[in-house]
């Protein structure tokens, strides 16, 4: 819709962003629809971006954008982008039938004219408006005229996606310039009184009561003092006795100079308690994956020690081979232990496990690892599964493929979606014809490969030397839940 228009520019755009990122506040003070119209190079209006508000019924039940205005209202437009002033127009027949009340404003930006933004309200048959009506229509025509000076989205406003961003309905507070309460809603005296206030909370100046609420012991923020006073467009959150408050200040202004604030609010002990517990999650099972590695290092260590007592040559490699065993489970552990999703980046691990797989196998001989192919996230579960199994295919291959010789080990990895396919081969000396692999390994490999991957795998020949072990696994979608049947 922007690039209809040719005479806008980046900062143009953006400045029109920021006002459909934060123009839902009109909407529901205004209990009107909000209609954006760009000018056109052709001398129409297109409209770019249409708000529904949370407070009222729409009047628009279909999608508009990308319409164009009626005769009447592009010849009013185009007055509004001419003289900079706000026009009303009442349409007895509107939407529907139905009688309608539409003011149209200019949006300005740094002086320039940019477009028209409508209020469009459905005139009521009999309803006699009540205080907080009065009131969120008040600042509603504020907002409207501060939209029509230029003033209004408000450099730094946090706009951003912060869970519990208060909205009108969840509480609403006028200030005057100093800072004192006008008006408050219902929704407002409740979380207030939620927090510790005691009476009235109308004629009193809101950063002294708050200040009389807030426990020694409690943290602040910095910004509570200019959100409570109303004297920037920031957010802060107050936290007393159990009771936790968000409030974000919109400052309003005339010709730029402030004439009051509106404050939003709103009741997140909820939400913040919710997210406590799961940060406390997070760092427990950390902490679990930080243990166990520790305790099967341990377990690697005692391990290490009993082989180099052990005279028995055939004793030392089953002790030899349990320490790997041990140490490439140990790994994976490791890797969860250092980030918050259960989730490993299983390219990063396997490189360390194929240089220990290969150094530890391959004392007596030269062997080179390829990789070809990328593994991406793995669930935990099937991290550890899938480590342990390359772990000893690519250990047969050195120990028994290349048996002392020089040689290469590749390993090359398809991932499509949850499905992995997995090839290891050498160049070596290659299974004979008929062969039945039965060993501790290769029982090993079958079990967690047929049994917690869900998949199958094959032991087979190279044409030009060497063996190839071709290994399919299901893996699953990392923060899903993926049954296969």
């Amino acid at each position: 819709m922007i690039a209809q228009s040719g005479h806008l520019d980046e900062r143009d755009a953006e400045w029109l962003h920021q006002l459909v990122g934060d123009w839902q506040v009109v909407a529901d003070l205004a209990f009107a629809d909000l209609v954006l119209w760009l000018p056109t190079e052709d001398g129409d209006f297109v409209a770019a971006a249409h708000c529904r508000p949370s407070t009222a019924a729409t009047v628009h039940y279909q999608d508009i954008v990308g319409q164009q205005p009626s005769e009447v209202r592009r010849a009013l437009m185009a007055q509004t982008m001419a003289d900079r002033g706000i026009h009303v127009r009442a349409d007895p027949q509107g939407r529907a039938s139905l009688p309608m009340r539409e003011v149209l404003l200019p949006v300005v930006c740094a002086g320039r004219m940019l477009g028209v933004l409508t209020r469009e309200v459905g005139l009521p048959t009999s309803r006699v408006p009540s205080r907080l009506d009065v009131s969120y229509i008040e600042i509603a025509d504020v907002l409207c005229g501060m939209i029509s000076r230029g003033e209004f989205p408000q450099q730094g406003a946090p706009t951003g996606s912060r869970r519990g961003a208060p909205r009108v309905g969840d509480g609403l507070v006028r200030l005057d310039p100093e800072g004192r309460v006008i008006y408050a809603s219902p929704n407002a005296l409740s979380n207030f009184h939620r927090l510790g206030v005691i009476g009235e909370l109308k004629g009193q100046v809101l950063g002294e009561v708050v200040t009389s609420l807030i426990e020694d012991h409690s943290t602040v923020e910095e910004t509570m003092a200019v959100v409570v006073m109303g004297r920037a467009a920031w957010r802060t959150e107050i936290e007393s006795r159990g009771v936790t408050l968000t409030l974000r200040a919109v400052p309003l202004t005339e010709n730029g100079e402030r004439r009051g604030a509106l404050l939003l609010c709103r009741d997140v002990s909820e939400v913040r308690r919710r997210e406590r517990e799961l940060i406390t999650k997070d760092a427990t099972i950390r902490e679990i994956h930080h243990r166990v590695k520790n305790n099967l290092q341990t377990v690697s260590a005692l391990l290490r020690l009993q082989s180099r007592r052990s005279p028995n040559p055939e004793t030392q490699a089953a002790l030899d081979e349990a320490e790997r065993r041990v140490s490439t489970i140990a790994m994976v552990h490791e890797t969860l232990s250092q980030g918050l999703d259960e989730v490993v980046d299983f390219d990063e691990v396997f490189g360390r496990l194929l240089r220990l797989a290969a150094d530890v196998a391959s004392q007596d001989s030269s062997v080179s690892t390829v990789v070809d192919g990328t593994f991406g996230k793995v669930g935990a579960e099937a991290a550890t599964s899938l480590a342990v199994v390359l772990t000893e295919l690519v250990s047969n291959a050195v120990e028994h493929g290349l048996a002392g010789r020089t040689g290469t080990v590749k390993v090359r990895a398809a991932r499509s979606g949850p499905e992995l396919e997995v090839t290891v081969s050498d160049d070596g000396v290659g299974i004979e014809d008929g062969r039945v692999l039965s060993g501790l390994g290769t029982q090993i490999v079958e079990t967690l490969v047929k049994g917690e991957l869900n998949g199958s795998i094959e032991w087979r020949r190279r044409d030009e030397g060497g063996t190839e072990v071709a290994l399919s696994a299901w893996i699953g979608v990392p923060g899903q839940i993926v049954r296969r049947f």
